[in-house]
């Protein structure tokens, strides 16, 4: 990781949660590698080496985008996939 991905990773969903309904995209330009989905794989790896207090604090926030993510998505019923086997946001389909 490098100085403010953390900060990156939240803007996308920052950004990516000002769209209207399931339109999720962490920019304008779409571009592989700045999906919501990549910046919540960002996020995961932060949180694997943060000290405990950062850890739960920066959890808090990923827990509330989790949310908002898990309720403006659905479940993907397509097969598990390389893609598909990280996270579970990589299985939530938004294109409905």
């Amino acid at each position: 990781m490098w100085p403010g991905a953390v900060a990156y990773a939240l803007a996308r969903f920052e950004w990516a949660f000002r769209q209207p309904g399931c339109y999720l995209n962490a920019s304008p330009v779409w571009q592989p590698g700045l999906e919501v989905e990549s910046a919540r794989d960002d996020l995961e790896e932060v949180m694997l080496h943060l000290p405990h207090g950062a850890r739960r604090d920066l959890g808090r926030l990923v827990a509330r985008i989790d949310d908002e993510f898990e309720r403006r998505t659905l479940p993907d019923p397509g097969p598990v996939n390389a893609v598909t086997v990280g996270g579970w946001w990589w299985s939530r389909s938004r294109d409905y």
